[in-house]
């Protein structure tokens, strides 16, 4: 199974309602490793670079004030299928169509306040990274029980 990487934001609401422990805990729970993570303030710049594709959108504005309006989480994030995993683990965009047992779904109280972000593919998971982080801010390290979680294919 391909190991990847993926950027996981916490995003201001879950930051403010107290959540990221648990948030981070719920990725980790699943066997995925945390190989960047940073409390940072997003600018409007960074915004405009992370948003590119919703600028002029109806939401856009409200979106990165949103955003740029309190601390948030960065997460890089690794693991097998680490992009699907990842949004599976999110639940919905909208909180209220998320299911029980996911992030979103389980924390999620508003249509528009859901708590976290995820990379919709690969590609998008390198660009994101990029620009969240540094090269030298992405550590590689082995885990115990990365055996028991990353190499289910030798086991038939």
């Amino acid at each position: 199974m391909a190991i990847e990487r993926t950027l996981i934001l916490i995003k201001p609401d879950g930051v403010q309602r107290a959540l990221v422990g648990e948030i981070v805990n719920r990725f980790e729970r699943t066997g995925m490793k945390i190989v960047g993570m940073k409390l940072m303030q997003m600018t409007p710049e960074l915004a405009s670079q992370h948003y590119k594709d919703h600028v002029g959108k109806g939401f856009y504005d409200g979106l990165v004030k949103f955003m740029t309006s309190s601390p948030l989480v960065a997460l890089a994030i690794e693991g097998p299928k680490a992009v699907d995993n990842c949004r599976k683990l999110m639940g919905k965009t909208f909180c209220t169509d998320a299911v029980a047992g996911t992030i979103r779904g389980d924390f999620g109280i508003s249509r528009g306040l859901n708590l976290v972000h995820g990379s919709d593919s690969p590609e998008s998971a390198q660009r994101e990274l990029g620009l969240f982080f540094q090269a030298n801010e992405l550590l590689e390290y082995s885990r115990a029980v990365d055996a028991w979680t990353q190499n289910d294919e030798d086991r038939g």
